[in-house]
């Protein structure tokens, strides 16, 4: 009889096992790919959450899950996945991983560097050398996530007060401006985590100062394409008390506000192109 009864148990056992097996199987081709995902390259991931995140318009009321995981990812990420090699503070040069001819620093390009771009978003790369400043901009509607790779960066960033606050201003020489509020106004260093502009929040319009040489890794999405209305443009900010007289300031502090003015692109905006030497991206 206990045998019987073992037997039973035995074949139980066995079609227990089958099932939980099968409800686990996974297709040879499947199981290929998710083993080649763990072993890729942090860029290819990076590519391929942007891929499945981003659309030509972008994130248009940037869903908590996808910027999560982005900046997940993008907080993993060191020089070396993208191929810059850090560059010392002492060092003169100034030129991020190129290394070429040692000139004064004051004379010393921002090296951008294009890893990829697409209809959906751009993944690309700053180098800055020692006090280089890119100078206030914007990024209309636009999600952009920046993480500095290494070195000291000085951020200073903006969103526009909503409804519009515009002065026309008669006198000759004075420009027409407009009233921002300050969301950022500090040095990030890293290690540190990713920070996230999107299109009307979070910073909007941002200046970045190099404390130190370091450089950013930037995705934007979806990228400035001008045909589209997704043109950079360039601002000089004026403390609030400058045009302040009649503004009304709804929350906060003057020293929270500047009035802001279209500028043309500055002509020390010295910058160059790279080229990307990390891994190869799997488009």
């Amino acid at each position: 009889m206990f045998s019987e009864i073992q037997k039973v148990t035995d074949k139980a056992m066995v079609f227990l096992q089958q099932k939980a097996l099968s409800a686990l199987y996974i297709p040879k081709q499947k199981l290929h790919m998710a083993m080649s995902n763990t072993n890729s390259p942090k860029v290819q991931l990076l590519y391929d959450l942007c891929k499945s995140t981003f659309t030509p318009s972008g994130l248009s009321s940037a869903p908590p899950q996808p910027v999560h995981k982005l900046c997940s990812l993008l907080d993993t990420i060191v020089p070396a996945d993208v191929g810059v090699k850090e560059e010392s503070p002492n060092d003169d040069r100034g030129h991020g991983f190129f290394g070429l001819n040692r000139v004064a620093r004051w004379a010393q390009p921002i090296t951008y560097v294009d890893v990829h771009e697409c209809d959906s978003f751009t993944m690309c790369i700053f180098c800055f050398p020692t006090s280089a400043v890119i100078p206030l901009h914007d990024h209309p509607g636009m999600t952009v996530f920046s993480k500095v790779l290494y070195g000291s960066m000085h951020v200073k960033a903006y969103d526009w007060v909503e409804p519009a606050c515009i002065k026309e201003r008669q006198e000759p020489g004075c420009p027409q401006v407009r009233l921002a509020r300050l969301v950022s106004d500090k040095v990030l260093t890293a290690p540190c985590g990713t920070s996230v502009l999107y299109q009307k929040s979070g910073g909007n319009l941002h200046c970045f100062t190099a404390v130190t040489p370091c450089a950013v890794l930037d995705v934007l999405a979806p990228p400035y394409r001008e045909d589209l209305g997704r043109k950079c443009t360039y601002y000089v900010d004026y403390p609030y008390s400058t045009f302040g007289n009649g503004a009304r300031i709804s929350n906060g502090k003057e020293e929270e506000y500047a009035w802001l003015a279209e500028i043309e692109t500055p002509d020390d905006l010295y910058m160059r192109s790279g080229v990307y030497v990390g891994p190869s991206i799997r488009v």
